[in-house]
């Protein structure tokens, strides 16, 4: 089998994916471009790294900034034959001629407050014979006689033989015509993200103990599970969803994680039992401050999580800002860092608390203008 290099092509976090897309088709639709003078984009990375996710949030970036409804349709080519995109032969009205229904891929929104991203995931593991007609879409935006509407983006995705996945040469004709992105995995990145979205606090505070641990695809092994971006929002949905208890839930998180990720992760989160309560720190009480690097992470998590559920309930977030000023400065810092990933331009709402400002005149040099 032939190997994809992916040396000679930039490398970016799944943020940065995101900020450079967005940017690059919000200005094409702004100036009234038409997207088909842009190339398609390839993304490569590890399965998991979240080149999906990326996808989603980029839709989002540009319905919020020009306004128009963003529709992503998600293809899965790995699951796919070439009658799905090429679609069904049936005859013409007068039995004359064979003519190809439209496959549902291509019935999409053409209006102009619409626009529409076709995301083509594991192109470079689908049979070739898809990856011809797939291949016939990024660059034509064709497939047979059925053609893309004028307002669709392209985007294809697939991972690399490094990965130890199904990966064949992309022809240098092909590949020359793409623009390609490698997709690296990022805790800052992933953990903004993660904020914002309401992950699980114990996930959000071992990952941030163990920060290593969010990424440990190994291409070399043979395991089935391990963790990655995709693994720990799965982990962390079981938490939410089914038990907050990970002794009950344990076999799930293996399952999702492998076992010896699980059993780590188990073992760290025996140290919520040993936190103040969350809600008296927020209700301005008097709470210890726990001294162990451990439940220092921990607390960190709880009170980020606590904080995006009452984020309007600014004389609690003042009361936890106070509370932070007892905490070491580093941890104070990440905890106040975190605070501005609970939404876009929270920063502004938190510079209304006195807290806040006060604790920006004492500290605010150790964020080092990352906020």
């Amino acid at each position: 089998m032939n190997e994809v290099k992916n040396a000679n092509m930039p490398s970016m976090s799944v943020n940065k994916v995101i900020d450079n897309l967005s940017s690059m088709y919000i200005s094409v639709i702004n100036n009234g471009v038409a997207f088909k003078s842009l190339p398609s984009v390839m993304l490569w990375g590890a399965p998991g790294v979240g080149k999906s996710q990326a996808i989603r949030q980029i839709a989002k970036q540009i319905e919020n900034s020009t306004g128009k409804k963003t529709v992503v349709t998600d293809v899965r080519l790995l699951l796919f034959n070439p009658i799905d995109l090429r679609g069904i032969p049936t005859a013409n009205a007068d039995k004359t001629l064979a003519i190809w229904l439209k496959p549902q891929i291509f019935q999409m929104n053409e209006s102009k407050n619409v626009v529409n991203i076709l995301f083509l995931d594991e192109i470079s593991a689908a049979p070739q014979s898809v990856q011809a007609a797939a291949y016939q879409i990024t660059l034509d935006r064709v497939v047979g006689e059925h053609k893309l509407p004028e307002n669709c983006i392209v985007i294809a995705a697939g991972n690399r033989v490094t990965d130890k996945s199904v990966a064949f040469k992309m022809p240098k004709a092909l590949a020359n015509r793409l623009l390609h992105i490698q997709v690296e995995g990022s805790f800052s990145s992933w953990k903004a993200w993660a904020v914002e979205k309401g992950v699980n606090e114990k996930v959000l505070g071992f990952l941030s103990f163990k920060q290593d641990y969010l990424m440990a695809f190994d291409g070399s092994s043979d395991d089935l599970a391990f963790a990655t971006p995709r693994s720990w929002e799965m982990v962390s949905n079981v938490l939410n969803n089914v038990s907050s208890d990970v002794e009950k839930v344990y076999p799930l998180i293996a399952g999702l994680v492998g076992s010896g990720v699980a059993i780590e992760f188990r073992t760290w989160a025996k140290v919520y039992k040993d936190l103040p309560s969350i809600a008296d720190i927020f209700a301005g009480k008097a709470c210890k401050v726990p001294t162990s690097t451990d439940c220092l992470y921990a607390l960190v998590s709880s009170m980020t999580v606590y904080a995006r559920e009452h984020k309007t309930e600014l004389v609690k977030i003042g009361n936890s800002i106070n509370y932070s000023m007892r905490m070491p400065p580093d941890f104070s810092t990440i905890l106040l860092k975190d605070y501005t990933y609970i939404e876009k331009g929270y920063k502004e709402k938190l510079l209304k608390v006195p807290a806040f400002s006060e604790w920006l005149r004492k500290k605010g040099s150790l964020l080092n203008g990352s906020i």
